[in-house]
């Protein structure tokens, strides 16, 4: 016996049906959807558009902590803005990387600050060797420091510590510095900071067999070499009365390089005797 308001025996045949029906139109509607132009187009330019930023990002917005972290093909094709937070010799120095500088936030935006305690900067800053240039060396090992060693650092710490500089990088050197050319900007200007040590006579020009650097600007370092010489600056200063009477050298001044090789033969001539 059914039941006045159970309906007819069909109605679960229908609903079943229904539901099937509707199933089936969500199914067509998706399909349609997913083949529609307008979807597929936004699909590909969201993709794209990721797929950009990811690689914008890799290549000019992260930052690289030390030199274990420089791809190989990064040398002599991409440069490192950043700010010098120590100067060790008067050719050397240590780079925190700030990738976009302040237009990426570096130095405004409360995560993005620079270090100021050693704790800070442990493992997160670029040794940087300034290419083609070779300053005066200060004392260490046990030998003497060289005249206008100290004048050259002094020079090199006021002139860009706790500066942004940029460092046009060239390769990676056995003691694991990275060898660059490095610009500065200074008066509205970027100023080549090896070329501006050999102008005023606190560098010569690196002279090693092997390992030289210049970029495109070997001829012009030694230009500005020469015109030091000649203008007889900085560490090719001649002295004064004065100073040949306490016996300061009126001869030429000795080179970095002459410098090291005198101990190189010293330091091999006791080993041998």
């Amino acid at each position: 016996m059914q039941w006045p308001w159970s309906g007819d025996k069909d109605d679960g045949e229908k609903k079943i049906n229904f539901s099937d029906r509707i199933a089936k139109l969500k199914s067509d509607d998706w399909a349609t959807a997913l083949t529609d132009p307008a979807t597929i187009g936004t699909s590909l330019a969201l993709t794209a558009s990721t797929v950009a930023f990811l690689r914008f990002y890799k290549s000019y917005l992260r930052r690289i902590p030390s030199v274990n972290h420089i791809k190989p093909d990064y040398f002599r094709r991409k440069s490192l803005f950043g700010q010098v937070t120590s100067v060790g010799d008067a050719d050397n120095f240590r780079l925190f990387h700030t990738p976009g500088g302040r237009i990426a936030g570096w130095g405004w935006v409360p995560w993005k600050k620079v270090p100021t305690k050693r704790e800070g900067l442990a493992k997160n800053t670029i040794h940087v060797r300034i290419a083609g240039v070779d300053a005066p060396e200060l004392a260490h090992w046990g030998r003497e420091a060289q005249p206008y060693s100290k004048e050259a650092l002094d020079w090199l710490t006021a002139y860009i510590h706790n500066r942004r500089v940029r460092a046009h990088i060239f390769r990676r050197d056995q003691y694991d510095r990275v060898v660059a050319q490095v610009t500065v900007r200074r008066w509205f200007r970027n100023r080549d900071v090896g070329l501006e040590m050999l102008r005023n006579g606190l560098a010569t020009v690196y002279e090693a067999k092997t390992g030289s650097e210049f970029g495109e600007f070997e001829q012009q370092y030694r230009d500005a070499q020469k015109k030091a010489e000649e203008q007889k600056v900085g560490m090719w200063t001649k002295p004064n009365l004065l100073g040949r009477l306490r016996g300061e050298s009126s001869q030429k001044a000795e080179t970095p390089r002459e410098y090291k090789q005198r101990h190189a033969a010293a330091d091999k001539q006791k080993k041998t005797g």
